[in-house]
């Protein structure tokens, strides 16, 4: 069986703490979420119980999950209950999540108003966690590489009145026609320096120039290949802020131009429709580069393939990374090989009758 423990470090300063034993451990990461953690530190005797509650401190210690030594899940622990059974012996569960989740979900723009005219969309990201590190008790250390560009240059305006939180100002800002994808990074140098880097890719991130190749029969021991077309849209309309700031008159809030897929409708799907809300987007144009992405990612039945291989049998693929799938079965008697892009993971603990697993989600390359 797979033995994790922690690794405890001081969110601010990435001083070590200590290590900590963790039991039922489960952990999933994304690329464009964040990803999350749940364990239970066991804590049965008056010194472990000692040790936790003086190294663990929910809300400003980050944790390394290592297996077998390597670090493959790093994060902010959140929540923590300590929990005593019927005989007074003490566990203690928590809740982590990704470093992505401080900007998502904890920090907002406060201050002053940002403008940036006409600036590489990259520089932008930059700038909103170097707008972070500026905020008292903000700077996490985050590295970044000034020399990346997009050649895509946007006008933004952000308000300090809407107190948008950065992490999802980011996301935003990403998340429009010829967008880009960001997370942050954990790693250690071979020098044994730790390091937490903001990792931007354009147009998507990609890792790597060796696909992996996973074959049933072979290390890919399950698989499904859905396609889904619940949210699937053939015409699409966003909606931004209110369109007048006269409290007596009527409010109405910013509309895209309506969007139509017609190819889509030519070759015989129905008309679809499809919306979606960006309340602090007030320029037209931005609304509209939304909506031109949200159709592009809708356009089609979302495919999103997830296989699962023995946790240990691979070493645990990157986000962004590329893997070559490759399937022969009854469903496939003839075959079926496609090549796609690691876009999130999920590993879960073994249990009676099931080794370590960790699933992959992918995305068509």
């Amino acid at each position: 069986m797979t033995q994790y423990s922690l690794r405890l470090h001081e969110l601010r300063t990435d001083k070590l703490l200590g290590y900590l034993p963790i039991s039922g451990v489960t952990y999933d990461d994304y690329i464009g979420k964040s990803g999350s953690l749940s364990g239970t530190i066991p804590a049965p005797n008056a010194t472990m119980a000692a040790t936790v509650q003086n190294i663990l401190q929910e809300g400003r210690t980050l944790v390394d999950l290592l297996r077998g030594g390597q670090v493959v899940w790093s994060g902010i622990v959140w929540t923590a209950t300590p929990t005593a059974d019927e005989r007074d012996t003490y566990t203690c569960p928590i809740q982590a999540a990704t470093i992505e989740s401080y900007y998502r979900d904890h920090l907002q723009l406060r201050d002053a108003d940002l403008t940036y005219t006409s600036i590489d969309q990259l520089a932008i990201a930059r700038a909103l966690i170097g707008y972070a590190a500026t905020r008292t008790g903000g700077d996490l250390g985050i590295e970044m590489d000034t020399s990346q560009t997009s050649g895509v240059l946007r006008d933004r305006t952000y308000s300090r009145y809407d107190q948008p939180y950065v992490g999802r100002m980011l996301d935003d800002l990403a998340a429009v026609d010829g967008g880009f994808e960001w997370r942050i990074t954990r790693y250690q140098d071979a020098a044994g320096a730790r390091h937490r880097v903001l990792r931007l890719g354009y147009p998507r991130i990609s890792i790597g120039t060796t696909d992996l190749p996973l074959k049933k029969p072979g290390l890919l021991s399950a698989h499904s290949i859905p396609r889904d077309a619940t949210a699937m849209a053939t015409c699409w309309q966003s909606r931004g802020s209110s369109s007048n700031s006269n409290q007596a008159a009527a409010t109405v809030p910013l509309l895209s131009t309506t969007l139509t897929d017609t190819a889509a409708i030519a070759a015989g799907w129905p008309l679809l429709d499809g919306s979606s809300d960006y309340p602090t987007v007030t320029d037209p144009a931005t609304l509209s580069a939304h909506a031109q992405a949200d159709l592009a990612r809708f356009s089609r039945p979302v495919a999103i393939p997830q296989i699962s291989v023995l946790t240990g049998s691979i070493s645990q693929p990157e986000l962004g990374s590329y893997i070559r799938v490759s399937i022969r079965d009854a469903w496939y008697p003839t075959g079926y090989n496609a090549r796609y892009r690691v876009i999130g993971l999920r590993c879960t603990p073994a249990e009676r009758g099931r080794p370590d697993m960790t699933q992959l989600f992918l995305e068509a390359a």
